[in-house]
């Protein structure tokens, strides 16, 4: 699924076309990007990088494009899809779904400081 969310663009893994079974995504922010799990409170992760205090969702901040290829964010990965492997081998072939875009949109650019101070 690709959507629109608040100041980022999604790009999120499902087995289904609803957006409530997502449970991996990536975000695209104007100066990062970041791997979010939703099941990420469970998973095990001895390198320290799940970044996140609430109840389940957890993310890895991406600083280079290169990070995502690293051992510990793949085994993470591999983590977080295990439990989905079946509903992906019952799924029909792979698509791309775009839902609609968030009813409340912040600004994508961050403000300037010479925007800031006016």
């Amino acid at each position: 699924m690709v959507y629109d969310n608040y100041n980022a663009l999604v790009f999120a893994i499902s087995p289904t076309e609803r957006t409530s079974d997502t449970f991996i995504s990536v975000a695209g922010y104007p100066k990062w990007v970041t791997l979010f799990f939703l099941h990420g409170s469970d998973l095990h992760d001895p390198s320290g990088l799940l970044e996140g205090e609430g109840k389940q969702i957890r993310g890895v901040r991406l600083k280079d494009p290169a990070d995502i290829n690293a051992a510990a964010v793949q085994a993470l990965i591999a983590q977080a899809v295990l439990p989905y492997e079946s509903a992906f081998l019952a799924a029909p072939p792979l698509t791309t779904v775009v839902k609609s875009v968030s009813a409340k949109q912040r600004p994508r650019r961050p403000a300037s400081a010479s925007s800031a101070s006016r």
